[in-house]
């Protein structure tokens, strides 16, 4: 994987999550923000400094990128220079020692161009629409870049000097530089790789941001050239829905999932329209309408056109799982035995244009996938099983998708005829770490629902106490 993608914007190692070299990258970007806002309001240091109540020797050293404010500090610049909360903003591109429960912080838009000479402009739009103007010289630019921390504040992870040229003169032409798409189809299988470790959190704001250009880029190309970035929107918007689902955001998801089926019927792409369909499918499932999971995954097999053995594969696994939870495990086994002999037979013949999961998407998956529809169906100790030997398979770096199945198995492991509540317990509190650190809805789901039949069934249990605690702090 390029180290200088999405994917570098946390390091993890051996399960353990180590600071990343966000850093100075951020106070070099808040440092030139600071300055050219300062120079605009017509304040030296030392009146911003006592407007602010702050040292002005220390901003001095902000604006050259030696020190980071503290965040109380920046939202009193920002309030001394009304900036509408750009300050703030950027400040957060710092994660915190101990990252909090909630949503991410909202970035500010972003864009660039060509400066004067040997210069780029990184134009800083605010929540109210205001427009920062900061000069770097390319130089600086790609020091900046080479710290793999200036993606979170371009408008589309841009990681790269050339790409940062070719997509400026994308977005004021009417033709697409085929290396251009290719770039950021790039991203979003490293976004994909990212998610398995880093989870919504720290990728939905960056997938936005790309998405975002993106669309600019429909807007602009002739009408003619528009199916590839329509095809490429398809996959941003079905992954931007994948990110809000797995945050917990049921509605956004289901936008951007409607979004994309929109997107892949304009770009003539059946297998995009019969993924979309599926992805809707197993939006279904959260909501609680095995009806829908049913109809939705039956219609996915139904498309006509250039639709894929893997893909109808998947849909036939998200059907047996709709078929699981109505309990009717004739038809949830017929289902996963039609998936299963799909893959075995057609384990290859993807098109680069598939959809990215597609691509990884193997008997092994199904296996693992099956776990959650046998939990519905009530065969415990088989969905139990798949996820004790899935567990021991996912390497430790893959922290979100590790601690999403230890907390099934939390669950599982209490439900059977022979429940081990401290163990139980004990799987829950090894997932908190990773689901503080990316957001994880599921995790988070399956969590409480452990809590829950603790405190139901062994209200005394000792160590479910501290599990407890930290749900509830």
């Amino acid at each position: 994987m390029n180290g200088l993608t999405v994917a570098a914007t946390s390091v993890v190692m051996d399960g353990n999550w180590l600071p990343d070299p966000v850093q100075p990258a951020v106070q070099m970007v808040f440092g030139l923000a600071l300055r050219q806002l300062r120079t605009e309001a017509g304040l030296s240091l030392r009146a911003l400094g006592k407007a602010a109540h702050y040292d002005y020797t220390r901003l001095s050293r902000a604006e050259r990128g030696e020190h980071l404010v503290d965040p109380d500090v920046a939202r009193a610049l920002d309030r001394a220079l009304q900036t509408g909360g750009l300050l703030g903003r950027l400040r957060s591109l710092e994660p915190p020692v101990a990252p909090a429960r909630g949503r991410a912080p909202a970035l500010p838009r972003t864009t660039f161009g060509d400066g004067p000479g040997d210069t780029v402009k990184l134009e800083l739009r605010t929540a109210d629409g205001r427009t920062v103007q900061v000069s770097l010289t390319r130089r600086e630019f790609a020091q900046l870049l080479g710290s793999g921390a200036l993606h979170a504040v371009l408008p589309a992870g841009v990681t790269d000097l050339d790409q940062a040229d070719r997509l400026s003169h994308s977005l004021s032409g009417s033709r697409v530089d085929p290396e251009v798409l290719g770039y950021f189809q790039r991203l979003l299988t490293e976004h994909y790789t990212a998610d398995k470790m880093l989870g919504p959190r720290q990728l939905l704001g960056p997938v936005m941001a790309q998405l975002d250009v993106l669309d600019t880029l429909r807007r602009t190309v002739r009408l003619g050239d528009t199916q590839p970035v329509l095809q490429l929107l398809t996959q941003y918007a079905e992954f931007a829905g994948w990110l809000h689902q797995d945050g917990g955001d049921l509605r956004a998801a289901m936008h951007w999932s409607d979004r994309a089926s929109q997107w892949a019927q304009a770009a003539g792409d059946d297998e995009m329209v019969a993924y979309m369909l599926v992805r809707k499918s197993n939006i279904a499932t959260l909501d609680n309408d095995p009806r829908a999971v049913v109809a939705l995954a039956a219609a996915a097999r139904q498309v006509r056109g250039d639709v894929s053995p893997k893909l109808l594969a998947l849909a036939s696994q998200q059907e047996a799982r709709g078929w699981a939870q109505l309990h009717n495990v004739q038809r949830f086994r017929a289902c996963l035995d039609r998936a299963s002999d799909l893959l075995a037979t057609h384990p290859a013949g993807l098109r680069p244009s598939s959809p990215v999961y597609l691509h990884g998407y193997d008997l092994d998956a199904l296996e693992e996938q099956s776990a959650s529809a046998y939990r519905s169906a009530g065969h415990t100790a088989t969905a139990a099983a798949i996820l004790e030997r899935k567990i021991r398979q996912t390497p430790n770096h893959l922290a979100r998708d590790q601690a999403h199945q230890r907390a099934k198995l939390a669950n599982l492991v209490t439900a059977g005829p022979d429940p081990d509540p401290e163990r139980a317990a004990e799987l829950g509190i090894a997932c908190l770490d990773a689901w503080r650190q990316t957001g994880s809805a599921r995790i988070a789901g399956e969590l409480h629902e452990l809590k829950r039949t603790l405190a139901r069934r062994w209200p005394d249990l000792p160590a479910a106490r501290p599990l407890h605690d930290a749900l509830m702090a």
